[in-house]
């Protein structure tokens, strides 16, 4: 059964913090249908008796200086039980990241999630931000298909020759997009997705929306509370985004993470040597591994895994160590009995790149293109690359060539919004885990230090997203108190700065059972 909303945009805050002529936006009306929902919007939730899951278009303007052009946002929306008339808490939009992940799948997740019957007292809603997924259009630039078939070029490269091919790729997946979304690609931004948020609280009827935000959601989340303060009523940021060096620098600053992070789970893999015999100690685990990645150039497990789809695979271990027991045993598999088996299933379940992948990557370099400058030398590049590399040599090259595109993207990129502590908004949750790679503990502790009415939780682990997906209590705790009633952990020390509470990591992952043991019976790669 459809629903009608009739809405009047609320413009006004809009006009002021982003100096749109109020004449360009006082058309701005339009109705909200709600509907059944096809594709990744469609479902239910977890529980049996979940409600059910409801799917809406909006129309958002392309240009918010020039709004008679339109493009579409996807939502969904997962209602809560308690009547509006009761102690219902109004809107809670999600958003995972990316830039370019579609949110109407987490918003499924969290209405389901949510601790202390909180989902009975929120309207869940997700959505694609502007090019992904369902929303109209979703930015493609390459058939997938030919860009990504494996096996692809080494990302390390050894050669000059091996180094301008990858080049070569950076520069005509720019060229790519270029030619197909000229005029789109200026309108992908940071601030015009949170201008979308506030037409997506608009559309709803709410004076002020709560908000859940993951990795790059952090930023998403942080810019709309600088640019629409007296909009946001809760506003949780789980594993934040240095707001310090977008993106450029940022994106250098993680290889160093990731490597500590690839260096657990080898310690890890050593730890549990009597299960997946690659080495009683790290050096011994690592050796293995640079070793297994190196055989892999010349002789791709089953022709379709070869170094660069390797990195691919355990990087995702840096995201949660929950993987890690079936990485391991894909990588022992491999290295003591050449059996390529678990390393290709592995690779197909976690890494493999497909339309969807595409398409996020795109919104991806899009985004992050735009928002800011980057460098057009690709002498800097190599310069900044190679000497991290030296240092931290798992992700270093791999990240460049995923960024490379935008060294040759078309425009320079804009100004990031500066984030600040405005005296309407109100104090923010923030969550971090200590080891995480993908966002590291400074940004935390830089976005905390910035906006000075936040809390910051700091839970023990090494995984990227915490609140809701780890079963840890004590964070789910400060989460539930937070969305219930704005409670907030105390005040941390005289200043107010750096970790107000903390909560212990969970028990980690568990090897192999015993009957899984990995015999000792070939050599290396055989």
């Amino acid at each position: 059964m459809k629903r009608v909303v009739g809405v009047v945009a609320g413009v006004g805050m809009l006009v002021v913090a982003v100096g749109v002529p109020p004449q360009a936006m006082a058309h701005v009306r339009q109705d909200l249908v709600w509907g059944a929902c096809e594709g990744a919007g469609a479902g239910r939730g977890s529980a049996s008796a979940a409600p059910a899951v409801e799917c809406a278009t909006l129309r958002v303007p392309l240009d918010y200086r020039r709004p008679d052009r339109t493009v579409g946002i996807a939502l969904n929306r997962i209602k809560g039980r308690t009547p509006r008339s009761g102690n219902h808490l109004g809107v809670l939009l999600v958003n995972p990241g990316g830039p370019g992940a579609s949110g109407r799948d987490l918003a499924k997740y969290v209405a389901a999630a949510l601790p202390g019957g909180l989902a009975d007292r929120f309207d869940v809603i997700g959505f694609d931000p502007r090019g992904v997924g369902e929303s109209t259009p979703a930015l493609r630039c390459v058939d997938p298909g030919e860009y990504y078939a494996p096996p692809r070029p080494d990302y390390v490269p050894k050669t000059a020759q091996e180094e301008a091919v990858l080049v070569g790729r950076a520069r005509e997946y720019a060229e790519a997009c270029e030619r197909r979304w000229s005029w789109f690609l200026p309108h992908l931004t940071t601030e015009n997705s949170a201008r979308d948020m506030d037409m997506i609280r608009a559309a709803l009827g709410e004076p002020r929306i709560s908000y859940l935000g993951y990795s790059y959601g952090t930023y998403l989340g942080a810019v709309y509370a600088t640019l629409f303060p007296r909009r946001v009523k809760r506003l949780v940021l789980d594993s934040v985004v240095d707001p310090r060096g977008i993106w450029y620098a940022s994106n250098l600053k993680q290889n160093a993470y990731f490597d500590r992070r690839h260096r657990d789970f080898l310690a890890w893999t050593a730890r549990h040597n009597r299960v997946y015999r690659l080495g009683a100690t790290t050096k011994a685990a690592s050796f293995a591994w640079y070793a297994t990645r190196e055989r892999l150039r010349t002789r791709p497990a089953g022709g379709v895994v070869g170094p660069s789809e390797f990195d691919d695979l355990y990087t995702v271990g840096g995201y949660s160590d929950m993987i890690w027991p079936e990485l391991a045993r894909a990588f022992s598999a491999y290295v003591r009995r050449g059996d390529t088996a678990p390393l290709l299933a592995a690779y197909r379940k976690h890494a493999k790149n497909d339309a969807a992948t595409e398409n996020g990557y795109a919104v991806y370099l899009a985004t992050e293109c735009a928002d800011a400058p980057w460098p057009r030398d690709w002498n800097r590049w190599r310069t900044d690359t190679a000497a991290i590399h030296a240092r931290a040599p798992f992700l270093a090259w791999q990240n460049a060539w995923y960024n490379a595109p935008c060294a040759f993207w078309p425009g320079r990129g804009g100004v990031p919004v500066r984030i600040r502590q405005d005296r309407a908004l109100p104090g923010a949750l923030l969550i971090q885990s200590r080891r995480d790679a993908a966002t590291p503990y400074p940004g935390a502790l830089e976005l905390r230090r910035i906006l000075t009415r936040s809390r910051l939780v700091v839970e023990g682990g090494g995984d990227h997203g915490v609140a809701l997906f780890e079963g840890n209590r004590c964070v789910d705790g400060h989460l539930a108190a937070y969305l219930r009633d704005g409670t907030l952990p105390g005040r941390a020390g005289r200043t107010g700065a750096g970790v107000d509470a903390r909560c212990a990591a969970g028990p980690g992952p568990q090897p192999a059972t015993q009957a899984e043991r990995i015999p000792m019976t070939a050599d290396l790669g055989r």
